[in-house]
């Protein structure tokens, strides 16, 4: 597996799919636009409402997966990540995400109490195209 290429691929993509697992045990999927940052293919962050819903389901259940995906007119590929999320609403890691325009969402600023960055961890991923899989690590 050439993880550059990975990369590459997932840099290109507008969204995310971030999945959860709620409090009776099943999977809830939600489109969320692209990672505001990532560190190779291990870290990604996202920023989101503390009241929300998937925040809670994180709290409870740090279990997690994102997926990325591209469909051209022949060609499917798509890339998923096996984890865990973490809740982070230090002013650190708020700040560290934080772009202009925010404050469309989060009328308080970078301190407003419902903003927060949701760090996801891989630790593997399985990616597919051309009616093929194949799975890897994360190190």
């Amino acid at each position: 597996m050439d993880l550059k290429k990975l990369e590459k691929f997932v840099s290109r993509r507008k969204v995310a799919f971030v999945c959860s697992v709620d409090s009776e045990n099943f999977p809830n999927v939600k489109a969320m636009l692209k990672p505001r940052m990532r560190v190779g293919l291990r870290e990604f962050y996202f920023s989101t409402n503390t009241s929300s819903m998937r925040v809670r389901q994180y709290q409870n259940n740090p279990k997690a997966s994102i997926y990325f995906y591209r469909k051209g007119l022949i060609r499917y590929q798509g890339v998923m990540f096996k984890g865990t999320m973490e809740v982070l609403t230090d002013q650190e890691s708020k700040t560290m995400l934080w772009k202009r325009g925010d404050t469309l969402f989060y009328k308080g600023g970078v301190t407003d109490p419902d903003y927060c960055v949701l760090k996801f961890t891989a630790t593997s991923g399985r990616y597919y195209c051309d009616l093929q899989t194949e799975s890897f690590g994360i190190e």
